[in-house]
């Protein structure tokens, strides 16, 4: 035994204290040189070897964009493959099938914007949000959300009829401006339902998407788009109180969630490759992994929040924990971003959907 460089005497290994080409693999850590000017996708491009988050953040669009580059005509045609699926035209416009999913202050804040665009321009497949990622966009239709402060008294907001997102602001008057925007599209879905057409939770996000025929909203664009929003919590929120109240001024309306979880599935086993952007997590971000089980695990994956594993919560679980479930799949390679989803998801998004998303052709089959 002897001591190399340390006062705990160790074994030495013949290449001990030397960074040997399995060391140097991931590159060399080095950040943005601002003497060549302000380049902000040079410098989103140098993030892989900041270290930290900064790494993680850089990992995460690599991982996006394998997610959106990918391409049917990447894989060897299957022996067993559907004939319409043979032809080279086919797969090369046969993509992956990307499963966005948000909680609800990513709707309160500017994220909402991001979203917006993403499901305008047919970015994403499918949506999973919480009740207050679907109300909150529609009362911003109707009115605005104030920047405010993190240290406001709760006491005094109480008194003036004033609600706090983390350092965000909606008055008491927006909600009675959604709920009574709501209570009539409640009574619609019943008598939708009287004729044998059942209501579920994306069916009534359909229809309020269309009827708010407003071009600000995640929804309208939802609707026009023919984009599934699941929301497996529909009660837990605004539009939760409204069914309660609704149950009582106009009885009958039910919610199959049956409907929502066979599309949600099926969705998941008739797509060619499955990608996973989960923002935030709980509800969301379970509900998404776990339709996953049935597809033996998601080829893409990529978490942004800010919760920790130590108390073994799904919220906080690293992508590794998924694996072990088999939502992910074992090739995979997820990636989980350490942030607060506003400062990590737009910069994502400018260089990954925003740069390099090409336009679909077609329809894909359904």
């Amino acid at each position: 035994m002897e001591s190399y460089g340390c006062s705990t005497p160790i074994e030495l290994t013949p290449n001990f204290g030397i960074a040997t080409d399995d060391i140097k693999a991931k590159g060399t850590v080095r950040g943005y040189d601002f003497e060549k000017g302000v380049n902000f996708d040079d410098m989103m491009g140098s993030f892989k070897n900041w270290g930290f988050q900064a790494t993680n953040l850089g990992l995460a669009i690599d991982e996006v964009n394998k997610m959106i580059n990918w391409r049917l005509s990447d894989e060897p045609v299957a022996e067993d493959e559907a004939d319409d699926l043979k032809d080279p035209e086919v797969r090369k416009n046969t993509r992956a099938t990307i499963f966005l999913g948000y909680t609800s202050n990513q709707v309160s804040c500017g994220n909402r914007e991001v979203i917006k665009y993403l499901v305008k321009n047919k970015m994403v497949d499918l949506i999973v949000t919480t009740c207050g990622g679907i109300e909150e966009d529609f009362i911003k239709c109707m009115a605005d959300t104030y920047i405010g402060d993190f240290a406001l008294k709760g006491e005094e907001l109480r008194r003036k009829g004033i609600n706090r997102i983390g350092n965000l602001l909606i008055a008491n008057e927006n909600y009675g401006k959604f709920e009574e925007w709501l209570l009539p599209l409640l009574d619609e879905m019943l008598e939708r339902q009287k004729k044998g057409k059942n209501c579920s939770p994306s069916k009534l996000i359909k229809y309020m998407g269309k009827k708010i025929n407003n071009e600000d909203s995640i929804y309208y664009w939802c609707w026009k788009n023919k984009i599934p929003v699941m929301c497996p919590g529909i009660t837990d929120g605004s539009v939760g109180d409204m069914i309660y109240m609704h149950s009582y001024q106009n009885p009958g309306l039910i919610m199959d969630v049956a409907l929502d979880i066979r599309k949600m599935i099926s969705t998941v086993v008739w797509a060619k490759k499955n990608g996973m952007l989960i923002l935030g997590g709980g509800i969301i971000k379970h509900h998404i992994c776990n339709a996953h089980l049935f597809k033996n695990g998601a080829d893409f994956s990529v978490f942004i929040n800010t919760g920790q594993e130590f108390d073994g919560s799904d919220s906080g679980a690293r992508p590794d924990e998924a694996v072990s479930w088999g939502k992910i799949k074992l090739t995979a390679t997820p990636v989980k971003v350490y942030c607060e989803a506003t400062i990590a998801f737009p910069l994502l998004v400018s260089q990954t959907f925003a740069k390099n998303f090409e336009p679909k052709q077609f329809e894909p089959r359904k």
